[in-house]
């Protein structure tokens, strides 16, 4: 996808953590800025607060987002899309529409980045759509809509379209380098194997895990015969594994509905990907209309 660089706060404080984000974002669509959260203590609020109009989105380490925190970002109205990078555990850290990516599964990160601004986007419209008001931020105070105007300046910038229904084609699986696919592909395969192991122990945890492969398959558009390729290895390996163990394992067929939660989140995800408002018409069908309607003007007396 073609435009301007959106840039992108790195709110951490781990510097392998920062080393690897700048690794996974990369420069021709994203500008990270390390707001120097490694040197210690600092306030997250203030630090924020001095980039308000120039952040786009935010990578924030988990650990930074304590309820204190949480709450005076949400006062001050510093809400911006976010990807919350630390352990999956069902529960909402910043704002609802933020998005939960593991410390091994950075590779994910630019995908992840995206779907963040798309949730943003679309819950702003959401608000607009019901008049503006207060928006009632899970576990928190009601926040005033003006601390969503963000929404206002990423659609002038890039249009809503420009992220959630424009893919980039060069991020595509197919056209990474054989290495990154291998890197993604043992990325997502992480991704699925937290999904398979919280999906029915913690379901809230087993949502996240699943947002996260969603977003990832959908903005990589990774082929479907590939995403039933790494559930079934990974059937396959705990099969084996608790055969070796002397366990009974015919439960193991009740995970059919992982996959199938993961086909119904992607085939959402590719019915928003179409704009309501254009009419479902090809090009081709249009072409071949104006011909008719040129043709039939030179032949008129």
């Amino acid at each position: 996808m073609t435009g301007p660089a959106l840039t992108i706060a790195l709110l951490l404080r781990t510097p392998k953590l920062i080393e690897a984000s700048r690794q996974w974002l990369p420069e021709n669509r994203y500008t990270p800025v390390d707001l120097g959260l490694d040197g210690g203590d600092v306030d997250v609020e203030s630090v924020l607060e001095r980039q308000r109009e120039a952040v786009d989105a935010v990578v924030i380490e988990q650990s930074l987002l304590t309820g204190e925190v949480r709450e005076s970002l949400l006062r001050a109205g510093l809400l911006f899309p976010a990807v919350v990078v630390g352990e999956v555990m069902g529960h909402v850290d910043y704002h609802p529409e933020e998005v939960h990516l593991p410390v091994d599964q950075l590779e994910q990160l630019g995908y992840n980045v995206d779907a963040a601004i798309s949730r943003f986007l679309r819950q702003g419209q959401k608000d607009d759509r019901q008049g503006g008001g207060a928006v009632d931020v899970e576990g928190g105070e009601a926040v005033e809509a003006s601390a969503w105007r963000l929404s206002s300046r990423l659609q002038e910038r890039l249009g809503y379209l420009g992220v959630f229904y424009k893919r980039d084609p060069s991020r595509f699986l197919s056209h990474l380098p054989p290495d990154e696919q291998a890197e993604l592909l043992k990325s997502l395969q992480r991704t699925y194997r937290d999904l398979l192991l919280s999906y029915f122990r913690d379901p809230a945890a087993a949502n996240q895990a699943l947002e996260s492969f969603v977003n990832t398959a959908f903005f990589g558009d990774l082929p479907i015969t590939r995403a039933v390729e790494i559930h079934m290895n990974l059937i396959d390996d705990f099969w084996k594994q608790l055969r070796l163990e002397g366990h009974k394992n015919d439960f193991l067929q009740d995970y059919r509905l992982a996959l199938l939660d993961v086909m119904a989140h992607l085939c959402e995800m590719y019915r928003r990907s179409i704009p309501p408002d254009v009419p479902l018409v090809s090009t081709a069908a249009l072409q071949r209309k104006d011909t008719v309607v040129a043709t039939d003007r030179e032949v008129s007396p």
